[in-house]
């Protein structure tokens, strides 16, 4: 699995190009992520994440970076050893290419602000 593209609002993903948020979890892409509070990653928006438990979760947080991540998902995501990546989306893009091949990895992705 590679992202190929990242443009604001868009991400092209192993030759499929996607125009809303988004998570990879276990290898599969799962499109049109809704997050409960929009600009703010809150731990019911990542449950599948956790239940896979993988060893780092990569976190677009929007062109400019500014989706906020709620301290409850910092601190369960300590809790169960998994390290959290936060950046600005083209950022993020690029640290989870660099990172799958040898990490289990997941991703969630806002694609605007």
């Amino acid at each position: 699995m590679r992202i190929e593209a990242y443009n604001f609002g868009t991400i092209t993903i192993d030759g499929v190009t996607y125009k809303s948020d988004l998570k990879i979890v276990a290898g599969q892409v799962i499109p049109d992520w809704w997050r409960k509070e929009g600009h703010n990653l809150l731990l019911a928006d990542i449950q599948d994440i956790l239940k896979v438990r993988p060893e780092v979760l990569v976190v677009g947080q929007g062109d400019p970076g500014l989706m906020m991540i709620s301290e409850e998902v910092t601190v369960s995501l300590g809790e169960l050893g998994i390290e959290l990546i936060a950046q600005p989306t083209r950022l993020a893009c690029q640290t989870f290419n660099s990172i799958l091949p040898t990490r289990n990895t997941a991703f969630a992705v806002h694609l605007t602000c």
